[in-house]
């Protein structure tokens, strides 16, 4: 009977299952990551009933630049807002007083609406005993090319 080492087949043979033997090693170990991986890809997703994470991605980025357009939009709104508020007349002081000394009680009146930079208007009441008169004088920086009087000048400083 020959030897097995004297017929080159029977070497090319031993080669060749050597080789299946390592492959099937090395399906063996991607198997193993694979089930790990696909355990962990479980974990993450979940139940979500998300298959593909590239359209997952797609929607996330659009939806970030939609995010981004908005904010974008918000601050040109709060830019424009801070531009304005400054100027709204929205501060108000009121100052109730007797004008006449000898009659009536707190009856008349001076409101100082105005804003940051003290631009706005005065309205002073003059109550008598007949008759209430209103006045109306603008104010530019606090003061007016009309007279104040002292009364209107401490409405317009309780404003601020």
């Amino acid at each position: 009977m020959e030897d097995w080492t004297t017929n080159p087949m029977n070497a090319v043979t031993a080669v060749v299952a050597l080789f299946v033997i390592i492959l099937f090693i090395w399906i063996a170990v991607l198997g193993s990551r694979l089930k790990r991986l696909r355990k962990q890809y479980t974990e993450v997703m979940g139940n979500t009933g998300i298959t593909n994470f590239e359209d997952v991605i797609v929607e996330m980025k659009d939806g970030l630049n939609k995010q981004a357009q908005t904010i974008e939009r918000l601050q040109t709104q709060l830019a424009t807002v801070e531009q304005a508020l400054p100027q709204q007349k929205g501060r108000v002081g009121v100052l109730r007083y007797n004008a006449f000394a000898e009659q009536g009680s707190d009856l008349s009146f001076s409101i100082a609406i105005v804003n940051e930079s003290n631009d706005g208007a005065v309205l002073s009441g003059i109550h008598s005993r007949e008759n209430t008169y209103v006045y109306a004088k603008p104010i530019e920086k606090g003061e007016s090319p009309y007279p104040l009087t002292p009364e209107e000048r401490k409405a317009i400083q309780t404003a601020k």
